[in-house]
């Protein structure tokens, strides 16, 4: 099959079961995955433009472990939120929401990649009572001050041309095939030419799958308009960070400075590496996942 994935195998052998629930005026779909007699449950939060499937190859190396895995409210299988917008407050008012309709009380490990970090972070500052927090490739700064910052604001002037033209050309030029490319190649730093053509496809897949132009460009402004030093010193829980030494939109010396912001953080560098944690090194995270949760 061709851009198969390379962690398919595994993946198979994880039961796994598609369910959704009314929020906030939309429809949530979201799937579970692992044992049901799980001793641990992690409730896992997506990046901006992706869904459940880029968690995916995390979730294939933790298969005693038992994973719920949304799409946000506008993104993939999930409808927009019928009652506000898609900010960070809507966004963790939704988490709020979810934990409390799954009834996971406080026995439960939240984590958030990329976007999804600010919006557990968001969460977690807020009240939310899970008993761990784990963040992948966290947005630990304005990403207008990473370190390829120039791509952002090209990024900013993106999402606002799309934004100013009549509704099918900007919702054209936002699902643009070559310019989801061209973000592919700029943030995959793998070598492997099988594993980045998976990439590219992976992102031709599902990086337009959001619901419409405006859940997209509220999402984008909430991205680049917060990050996790915002909420940081107001998370009480041990939380581990599972950055990367090649992160576009973070580099490392602010990983640092994130990490002293919590009250109780463990940082973790995984090398050779950029945005794409779960796509290029999700053996690694899922090890820094098992050693913090023994922790």
């Amino acid at each position: 099959m061709p851009n198969r994935s390379p962690y398919a195998s595994l993946l198979d052998s994880v039961p796994r079961e598609r369910r959704e629930l009314g929020l906030l005026g939309g429809t949530t779909r979201y799937w579970v995955y692992g044992p049901v007699d799980a001793t641990t449950t992690i409730l896992a939060v997506h990046g901006f433009r992706g869904d459940h499937h880029g968690l995916e190859p995390i979730v294939a190396q933790l298969p005693d472990i038992r994973i719920i895995s949304p799409d946000l409210p506008g993104f993939g299988e999930s409808t927009p939120l019928g009652e506000g917008a898609h900010d960070i407050p809507g966004y963790r008012a939704w988490l709020a929401a979810l934990v409390d309709r799954l009834g996971l009380g406080s026995d439960f490990v939240l984590l958030g990649h990329s976007f999804g970090s600010i919006v557990a972070s968001a969460a977690m500052a807020d009240g939310l009572p899970a008993s761990k927090l784990v963040l992948v490739n966290p947005i630990a700064a304005p990403a207008l001050a990473g370190p390829r910052g120039v791509l952002t604001r090209m990024a900013v002037l993106y999402y606002r041309l799309g934004a100013v033209l009549p509704e099918r050309l900007g919702f054209g030029l936002l699902r643009n095939r070559l310019i989801v490319r061209g973000m592919s190649v700029a943030m995959a730093k793998t070598r492997d030419a099988s594993l980045r053509r998976w990439i590219h496809a992976e992102h031709d897949r599902y990086f337009s799958g959001f619901a419409d132009r405006r859940t997209v460009l509220e999402a984008f402004r909430a991205s680049v308009g917060s990050d996790v030093s915002h909420f940081a010193a107001d998370i009480r829980v041990p939380t581990l960070l599972v950055a990367a030494d090649r992160d576009d939109i973070t580099d490392v010396a602010a990983q640092h400075r994130l990490a002293a912001r919590f009250a109780d953080a463990r940082l973790v560098v995984l090398p050779d590496v950029g945005h794409l944690i779960h796509y290029e090194k999700p053996a690694e995270a899922a090890e820094a996942i098992r050693g913090f949760l023994a922790s």
